[in-house]
């Protein structure tokens, strides 16, 4: 069964950001704390000093020098070109009225979230395992692509949390489905606390982390393979020669915040991050 994970690819382009046909959404509509992450404090709202007259980041190549290391492992899923370009129809919240800006604020973490779960969504209708709920989650795909398309004032009003709720389920199935015949499916690590757990070499084959804390966690040489990934937050964590080749829900965006190295296998879904060979 790990073997026949390891071909699954997701080729859709629209699920990855485009920053030339976006009006640095994510720069204005997001807000973020001084942190280690963020070098200070911006409100939802409140365009990013760094951010250009024609929408692009003034310090892109050198975010991580100077304290944006926040920015670089963020993506939007395909939502900003989509706000952008189909639900304002090209119209720059910068020239519009202060309502035609409110709304793009408020629309733009929405169809993030939509967008995130019609890869999720998509991703699961590409697992042979999840057969039996490929009817429940092709619905549940066009339902959710049908909402990114929704007019401004409909998204901003959608209930996002419900509608990720009634998703959620047809993924824990799809879960299920998948590890049911992994070493490691009883492993039930889901939200568990493994800030900088000591998990070097760890079986981890089918794992259940949805949502796991592994902040800083040593998973080197760890076998991730067949794991449930979603939501698990992989900031600092070690995946040195890390075997994640089937590992599933598993995103850019998280990759991206963990650590690596040329002997990390990941899945064909998600690419290896540049600064990874920078940092060893």
């Amino acid at each position: 069964m790990l073997d026949a994970m390891e071909d699954r690819t997701d080729e859709r382009a629209d699920l990855r950001g485009d920053c030339t046909r976006c009006f640095g959404l994510c720069c204005v509509a997001l807000p973020f704390a001084r942190s280690a992450d963020f070098a200070f404090d911006k409100d939802a709202g409140t365009p990013c000093p760094n951010l250009g007259d024609d929408h692009r980041c003034g310090i892109h190549a050198r975010l991580r020098q100077r304290g944006f290391t926040g920015c670089t492992v963020y993506d939007c899923f395909g939502a900003g070109q989509k706000v952008s370009q189909i639900t304002f129809g090209g119209r720059d919240w910068r020239t519009g009225p202060p309502e035609h800006a409110r709304l793009m604020v408020e629309v733009f973490p929405v169809v993030r979230q939509l967008q995130e779960l019609v890869a999720y969504l998509t991703e699961a209708l590409a697992l042979p395992a999840a057969g039996p709920v490929h009817g429940d989650l092709r619905r549940a795909l066009e339902r959710t692509e049908a909402l990114t398309l929704a007019g401004a004032e409909e998204l901003a009003a959608l209930d996002v949390g419900a509608h990720r709720q009634a998703v959620n389920v047809l993924l824990l199935r799809t879960s299920e489905l998948v590890r049911a015949g992994l070493p490691g499916r009883r492993a039930k690590r889901r939200g568990a606390d493994l800030i900088g757990a000591r998990l070097r070499g760890a079986d981890l084959r089918g794992a259940d982390l949805r949502g796991a804390y592994l902040i800083a966690a040593d998973l080197t040489g760890a076998d991730l393979r067949g794991a449930d990934l979603i939501g698990a937050d992989l900031r600092d964590t070690d995946l040195t020669d890390a075997d994640l080749t089937g590992a599933f829900f598993l995103t850019q965006p998280q990759v991206n915040a963990a650590r690596g190295s040329e002997g990390t296998r990941l899945p064909d879904s998600v690419t290896r991050p540049a600064h990874w060979a920078a940092r060893r």
